[in-house]
């Protein structure tokens, strides 16, 4: 089953590894009896389906989650096998999609107005004022 990341990008089934393991999750005694845990792992080096932009900028943007150039993921919420290798699924198609999205445009540093200056001194001599009459009176 080949995973759809978005429209352009398609991860075909032969590049994605499945390792299966005991949950320590819910389940009670099927638990110790069932591989329900899932581990998904591509290696984002080697894959075909990136082009060499795509590749530099997963790579640099998922250095973190990488294990020689191969990200994984991890699933055991569910007790069903199936279950937690579509959330696996679902989880690789996020953190791809994220790694590729554009950068968000940086926010250019503006003056507080006038009108907000004025209001957040006027708060803060309320505030002293406040304090102020919070004094025990003199002895005089």
């Amino acid at each position: 089953m080949d995973l759809e990341v978005s429209t352009a990008l398609t991860i075909p089934a032969s590049e994605l590894g499945w390792r299966f393991s005991r949950s320590s999750g819910p389940g009670g005694q099927h638990v110790n009896t069932s591989d329900s845990r899932v581990e998904l792992f591509w290696d984002v080096g080697s894959s075909a389906a990136l082009s060499d932009s795509q590749r530099l900028m997963l790579l640099t943007r998922l250095e973190r989650r990488l294990v020689v150039g191969v990200v994984t993921v991890t699933a055991s919420e569910q007790r069903s096998q199936l279950r937690n290798r579509e959330i696996a699924l679902a989880k690789l198609a996020d953190l791809v999609a994220e790694g590729l999205a554009p950068e968000a445009p940086r926010r250019r540093a503006t003056k507080p107005t006038r009108g907000s200056n004025r209001r957040r001194l006027a708060a803060k001599q309320q505030r002293a004022v406040t304090k102020q009459q919070r004094k025990r009176p003199s002895a005089e």
